[in-house]
């Protein structure tokens, strides 16, 4: 029903006014009474064999959302409602900002992708705390930071700072966010002496805490090997508890969308099923390169059980959906789990 009528429906509008609106209506109708329970019953594979023990903490199961879809923090509950084991909110950044020019979210159906030029939107860390306060989490929610777009990148490691500060009580785990292609000259923090300072900023002030806190690097999936090797090593000296493979990718190659169409939507970061494929090689060559000793997130592409698998079977601890989703609908989370349990019984 989701992919014959409710798609196709919702796909003739605006992709940004569809995702809060429908969203916002989950949300309205899972607060009725008796709806959420009825919903996990529906939606929630519950099985101690799902549990995932990462990073000291316990997931429910191994699949969540990933960061970028609930950039606020408005929906991690309803979420989890829907199957999801962990929710990953943000990206958030010290102050609010609007991000870029409407409109900045594009579908391409023939790819059965997206492409985003968000510019990490959001109302700022403090807001988001508020939120969070109010909607006490159900569900393992992980904290992604970055910096804000009038920030120098010479000045980044402030930014990253205050973010962190300003969640720390309040979420489960932190992701670094320095790879996403929709800021201007955020990839240059991926530079091995950049990212350095970042990562060793964040990393210090954790160890500082009574009770650290997981914290995490999210790559790049245009990041060539030897790029790869630069980061892994930045993991290892500064301790950093795992990788998220991957982000979103400036590459249009091999799209079967017209050239026109892609030329006229611009720039973005191009997730779904076109990037599946690097994701999984990305995911693969980080777990090898580390003897499988650094946990990994697996994000990107994944629409299927049988991708999901891949990604497991790649090396990835844990999995991320979010244009599987849009595509999928919403029992996704479902029928991975499903997939996944059955996976481990045989």
């Amino acid at each position: 029903m989701y992919k014959s009528i409710i798609k196709p429906f919702f796909f003739r509008f605006d992709p940004e006014w569809v995702h809060h609106r429908v969203m916002a209506m989950l949300k309205f109708l899972l607060g009725i009474p008796g709806a959420r329970a009825l919903a996990r019953k529906m939606m929630v594979v519950e099985d101690p064999k799902l549990n995932k023990q990462l990073f000291g903490l316990t997931f429910p199961n191994p699949v969540g959302m990933a960061a970028g879809f609930d950039k606020e923090g408005r929906y991690y509950n309803a979420l989890a409602d829907l199957g999801f084991g962990f929710v990953e909110i943000g990206t958030f950044t010290p102050e609010g900002q609007p991000g870029n020019e409407k409109p900045r979210l594009f579908r391409i159906p023939q790819d059965e992708g997206l492409i985003n030029r968000m510019g990490f939107n959001n109302s700022g860390a403090v807001k988001a705390v508020e939120r969070i306060k109010k909607n006490r989490p159900k569900c393992i929610i992980g904290g992604n930071i970055g910096k804000n777009t009038a920030t120098p990148n010479a000045e980044a490691t402030h930014d990253y700072h205050k973010a962190f500060e300003t969640l720390f009580p309040h979420v489960d785990y932190f992701v670094i966010n320095v790879s996403c292609p929709n800021i201007t000259d955020l990839h240059e923090l991926q530079d091995k002496d950049e990212l350095l300072k970042i990562v060793q900023t964040v990393t210090n002030l954790n160890q500082q805490k009574s009770t650290p806190k997981p914290v995490l690097l999210k790559i790049s999936p245009d990041l060539n090997f030897k790029q790869i090797d630069d980061t892994l090593d930045i993991v290892k000296q500064t301790g950093l508890d795992g990788i998220i493979a991957t982000n979103t990718s400036i590459s249009r190659d091999k799209l079967k969308t017209e050239g026109a169409e892609i030329k006229k939507i611009g720039n973005g970061g191009l997730s779904g099923k076109p990037i599946r494929e690097r994701s999984t090689e990305v995911i693969r060559y980080v777990s090898k390169k580390t003897d499988k000793k650094i946990p990994i997130i697996g994000v990107g592409g994944i629409f299927t059980p049988e991708d999901a698998i891949e990604k497991l079977e790649a090396g990835a601890d844990l999995i991320q959906v979010y244009t599987g989703f849009v595509y999928e609908g919403p029992f996704i989370a479902k029928r991975i789990n499903k997939a996944i349990l059955n996976y481990i019984n045989n």
